[in-house]
């Protein structure tokens, strides 16, 4: 076994690959940019070698830097996760060459597998049903549509050298071909610097079925059953389970036998993951599953499989990459249970899935499930990298169960100021369609705007919000810890012949609200925990965050401005503040700038006025919704 090992990645893979290590007494040594000088991953491991600025480009995507952090830290071993480096061809042969362990399967075989028209071509020897569609040399635009209109429409222009859903476009008709054929080519180039395609047949009830793959340095094969990861966002995973819902053991046989042989046919050695495209119009055959490509690493999505299997695919590859033959033989690995994955991302669905940047003040992540994270209260979503925050792991008997407790951990996720997309993964597990197995990857496309809707807290959060701002506004001490006692002081005056009755009007997230607040009968229910920010709170509820503060200057709305009272847009900093309290302004002048999704935002005056309330200093971190700058018409 291999005694000390440099993890070349960040986050959450970083933190679990030292996870697994550290249980085989490993020595681990983690790399980090400027940005994730005090990240998780950095405070996990053995010890930790910067790299360079925070920009991957200029950081974990150098091969070099990574080799000569390998050299001085005396690591044996590179393990690169997954994305950056890890199907890099170059640099695995340059870990070699290095004589270093690289953790992974050789040179050879992410060459094989990397570009698509030669692994088709390479699956087709093997005797692995392939989607119909062209693989040829000529790349004129007149060939490529004459293959289009000989495999039928609709059709798939796929780039070959493509990956991570870029360089891929859907053409319904001739009409538009030449024109989408054109973008998908620019887009190639950009991303991959190669911009030949191949053109598929586009399947219209397609569903992504992938098996996990095992190979070792003893010419041992074996597979770990199927993942189902039908549940995509532009070609980018959001749910995945496994096993696969309405997988029969025929049809899972012969596409698990398949899988085996197209990883022998390239003699993989380590974790690998082929991807099959099925039309599931007609349920799930195996004469309607056929190869897509092969990703030569582990996969975001692995825990669902070591769920189902009982297995550490990470012990497996450190393993293999030792020396050793594969832990177990295929006849010693089996189906128990059902696992499902949810990918927890710092984005809002609400607003087209813009990322939410900035400090994690509060994160509170569910106990009942597992947990893959790469990051903790008080840590940072960094602007540079993927906004991933934790993966969800639940596991049960039965998929049924599994849906439910990874909806129920959907909705305890708790983050502020950061927004998630926790609602709106609880959303689709919620779908009837997805509960019954009966969803393609075209699902989310399909109802995008019912499953966007922004959350509208309950009536009851809003009750509750109320009943905590009337309190606060009241200022009677003795908190929450004696209702009897509040009570017995008055805190909205004692009447013989009716309930007390007050209005509270208030912003929820930046738009006006009033409840009526009624004596005392929500005192004792039972609510999520709330954060405090000053005058705001913040309270949790089905997944989603919803932020109250009292109500300001006839209603401020959404953080327009036209009415006096400006709103942070987004999470973000203040740079700079340009005015104090009790300025004159006029109409259009800079009063400060928020830094926020890399770019900076100048927030104006809505009118000429004076500067009457400025709560936000530069410097400091914000919350979307929260108030920047309030200014008074100047009236005349």
């Amino acid at each position: 076994m291999i005694q000390s090992l440099l993890i070349a990645n960040r986050g959450e893979i970083a933190c679990r690959i030292i996870g697994t290590a550290r249980r085989l007494g490993i020595h681990t040594i983690a790399v980090y940019s400027e940005a994730d000088a005090d990240a998780r991953h950095v405070r996990l491991a053995d010890a930790a070698m910067a790299i360079g600025p925070a920009a991957a480009r200029e950081s974990y995507l150098v091969g070099e830097r990574i080799l000569a952090a390998a050299r001085e830290s005396g690591a044996e071993a590179i393990h690169p996760g997954y994305g950056f480096l890890s199907e890099n061809a170059d640099f695995a042969e340059a870990v070699v060459a290095a004589g270093l362990v690289w953790i992974g399967p050789n040179a050879a075989s992410i060459r094989a597998m990397g570009l698509k028209d030669a692994a088709k071509q390479r699956m087709i020897d093997a005797g692995v049903p392939v989607t119909p569609g062209y693989l040829g040399e000529d790349q004129s635009a007149e060939r490529l549509a004459a293959e289009a209109q000989a495999i039928g429409y609709p059709v798939l222009i796929k780039a070959v050298a493509g990956g991570g859903g870029k360089g891929m476009r859907r053409v319904d008709d001739a009409a538009h071909f030449a024109e989408l054929l054109q973008s998908c080519r620019r887009e190639a180039a950009s991303a991959f610097g190669d911009d030949r395609v191949l053109i598929e047949k586009y399947i219209l009830s397609p569903r992504h079925i992938e098996v996990q793959v095992f190979g070792d340095t003893h010419g041992n094969v074996v597979h770990l059953f199927e993942r189902d990861c039908s549940l995509q966002r532009r070609h980018q995973k959001v749910i995945e389970e496994a096993p696969a819902p309405g997988m029969d053991s025929a049809t899972r046989e012969a596409l698990c036998a398949a899988a085996v042989r197209a990883a022998k046919a390239v003699d993989y050695v380590g974790a690998g993951t082929i991807e099959f495209i099925a039309d599931g119009s007609e349920g799930l055959r195996a004469d309607r599953i056929w190869f897509m490509e092969m990703n030569t690493r582990l996969q975001v999505e692995h825990p669902v499989t070591e769920e189902i299997t009982g297995q550490d695919l990470v012990e497996w590859q450190l393993r293999v990459a030792s020396g050793e033959p594969l832990p177990k033989r295929q006849d010693e690995l089996s189906i128990d249970g059902w696992a499902m994955e949810a990918r927890l991302y710092a984005e809002n669905p609400a607003t087209g899935f813009l990322p939410s940047t900035g400090r994690l003040d509060h994160l509170d992540l569910p106990q009942t499930v597992r947990i893959e994270t790469g990051v903790e209260a008080g840590d940072t979503i960094s602007p540079y990298y993927d906004p991933m925050i934790a993966k969800l792991v639940a596991s049960a008997p039965s998929r049924s169960e599994a849906i439910a407790a990874l909806a129920d951990a959907c909705e305890d996720v708790e983050c502020e100021p950061v927004r998630t997309n926790a609602w709106f993964l609880k959303r689709l597990l919620d779908a009837p369609k997805f509960q019954e197995g009966d969803v393609t990857t075209g699902f989310i496309a399909a109802h995008l705007e019912a499953l966007c809707a922004a959350p509208v807290p309950s009536d009851a959060l809003l009750q509750y919000a109320a009943d905590d701002l009337a309190f606060d506004e009241a200022h009677v001490p003795g908190g929450w810890d004696n209702p009897a006692r509040e009570f017995l002081q008055g805190r909205f005056g004692f009447r013989l012949n009716a309930p007390q009755r007050r209005t509270v009007r208030m912003l929820v997230d930046g738009a006006p609200s009033e409840v009526v607040v009624e004596d005392h009968a929500l005192w004792f229910d039972t609510m999520r925990s709330s954060v405090t920010d000053g005058s705001a709170r913040t309270y949790f509820e089905a997944g989603a965050a919803f932020t109250v503060a009292p109500y300001r200057v006839e209603g401020a709305r959404g953080g327009a401005g036209g009415d006096g009272a400006l709103l942070a847009p987004m999470p973000g900093r203040i740079t700079a503040v340009e005015v104090g309290a009790g300025d004159l302004v006029i109409k259009g002048q800079r009063l400060m700038t928020l830094e926020a999704m890399k770019m900076e935002h100048g927030l104006v005056a809505p009118f000429d006025g004076t500067i009457a309330e400025l709560p936000a200093a530069a410097g400091a971190q914000v919350r979307e919704g929260s108030l920047l700058v309030r200014v008074e018409r100047e009236e005349g």
